[in-house]
């Protein structure tokens, strides 16, 4: 006998999502139910594309609805990014989470992070932008592969760079290459928010992946001070003098208010010819970091000359195509944070399916 609608939500109320810890019927993720017969077809949405638990859901989905009965299941996947809880307004109301990635100091590989979030993110089909805020030492035309290229502008409004399936914006695009930017603070201030805000026309975005200088200085707070951010990105390298400005960062955003989505560990450990591992720079550093600060970590960076070299030649999506394990553990980076957005963005309650 075939199973009616109400037993098929009825059984997928025992399915939780792994990350979110509530049943997938109360997170408003089941977006259709067909019955043929025997055969029970059902579409479900994750809370975005990068989910990296989606194979174990659908799993979990097949596995409840036979037990309810269901001779055959099908399951489809779709994925729509939450964003943050409350209404869409003011400042960048086309853009569902803003992300800043920081560092207390520089030379940790933070702009490389940057980029690769964006291209992970992008790679698991969510529309991503990435704004180029490092005002002073601004690296995303060489890591992109934009050098010289000038944006197009529609009435008086930037467009930004249709480059490698993301939208970027960066200063260095606009002033000539080689030429030092010696502004003071409020310089950076103003043309931090004119790039930002009022000059870019950003489009529909799930992530705006926002590349902070290093420090703690006018820009991070500008940030802060202009936007909602969905959090912030911290990132490290393992050794002391690199941690204890990470904690400074850490401990900044906390002070703005500003969610601190976790820590990643850059330069982790080398990986020679041979396989065997070194920790150069004395790994796991910034993983005990997050664990004193109690933020979480997102996952730790081999060293690699590929990423080195692919970020050089501006082609990022070769780091998640070539040396396997730089491309796992890219990944798993990306969708950790994609879960941890998905996460902060979770309201107490939300509206179930209708069955009518």
């Amino acid at each position: 006998m075939a199973l009616s609608r109400e037993q098929v939500i009825n059984a997928l109320r025992s399915v939780q999502d792994p990350e979110l810890f509530k049943d997938i019927v109360t997170l408003n993720m089941v977006k259709d139910v067909r019955i043929d017969g025997g055969t029970v077809m059902v579409n479900i949405e994750l809370t975005t594309p990068a989910c990296p638990l989606k194979e174990r859901i659908e799993k979990d989905v097949t596995t409840a609805l036979r037990a309810a009965g269901a001779e055959m299941v099908k399951v489809e996947l779709s994925a729509n990014t939450r964003a943050a809880p409350g209404p869409r307004q003011g400042a960048l109301p086309q853009v569902k989470n803003v992300v800043a990635v920081g560092a207390g100091k520089g030379g940790v590989g933070k702009s490389t992070v940057a980029v690769n979030l964006a291209i992970g993110l992008a790679r698991a089909g969510a529309a991503v932008g990435l704004m180029d805020g490092d005002i002073y030492g601004p690296s995303m035309p060489t890591m992109l592969g934009i050098k010289g290229v000038q944006p197009q502008v529609n009435k008086s409004k930037i467009i930004p760079h249709r480059v490698h399936g993301i939208h970027a914006v960066t200063i260095g695009s606009l002033v000539e290459q080689e030429k030092p930017l010696i502004w003071r603070g409020p310089m950076a201030h103003g043309a931090f928010k004119q790039l930002l805000l009022d000059n870019t026309q950003w489009p529909e975005l799930d992530y705006l992946i926002v590349d902070l200088p290093p420090g703690t200085g006018d820009v991070p707070l500008t940030l802060c001070q202009l936007l909602p951010l969905t959090g912030a990105v911290v990132v490290a390298t393992p050794q002391q003098v690199a941690l204890d400005d990470c904690i400074r960062a850490v401990r900044m955003f906390q002070q703005l208010n500003a969610p601190v989505l976790g820590i990643i560990e850059n330069m982790s450990y080398f990986v020679a010819a041979d396989g065997s591992q070194h920790d150069i720079f004395g790994r796991g550093g910034a993983e005990e970091a997050a664990r004193r600060l109690d933020v979480p970590f997102l996952g730790a960076i081999p060293m690699f000359t590929e990423l080195r070299a692919n970020c050089d030649a501006g082609d990022p999506h070769k780091n998640f195509q070539g040396n396997a394990v730089l491309a796992a553990a890219l990944t798993n980076i990306v969708q950790t944070l994609a879960g941890r957005i998905s996460q902060r963005n979770l309201q107490s309650s939300g509206p179930e399916l209708q069955i009518s």
